[in-house]
């Protein structure tokens, strides 16, 4: 029996995201809502479309379910490729215009880092988010 060939196809890199993208976001997370509002003001927002997974049926509407959003970041660029985690971080600020700084993270080595740093971050930011606001006194929403 031969072996089967391996795929040579590689999945989109981050960096070539197509604008508009569409951001899902929680909007009852504190962290979030301040990602958004540095959005809200950005010269170049119409690049992004934001969506609160907490006000949208995302299972519907987009094909996810509300606990996978939830777990880590979602974005979806125009061309319907599917950015997850750190690599949605990554797409959003390419189509900002950092995509150097996106460039930078992915260099190996470093990207093991930045990858790990977001999967905990992401793990616990609901209660690192309710210990900021507690810690601040203050609410963003």
């Amino acid at each position: 029996m031969m072996p089967r060939p391996r795929s040579t196809r590689r999945a989109p890199s981050p960096r070539h995201a197509a604008s508009p993208v569409t951001l899902f976001h929680d909007g009852h997370c504190p962290f979030c809502q301040r990602e958004v509002a540095w959005l809200a003001r950005h010269p170049r927002r119409e690049r992004v479309r934001l969506v609160d997974i907490q006000t949208t049926d995302v299972a519907n509407e987009w094909g996810r379910s509300f606990e996978v959003m939830m777990g880590r970041l979602h974005l979806r660029d125009a061309d319907g490729t599917w950015f997850v985690g750190m690599d949605a971080s990554r797409a959003l600020y390419a189509v900002l215009g950092y995509r150097r700084l996106v460039a930078l993270s992915m260099l190996p080595g470093l990207a093991w880092g930045v990858d790990r740093g977001y999967a905990v971050f992401a793990r616990y930011r609901v209660g690192l988010g309710q210990r900021w606001q507690a810690w601040t006194g203050r609410s963003d929403r």
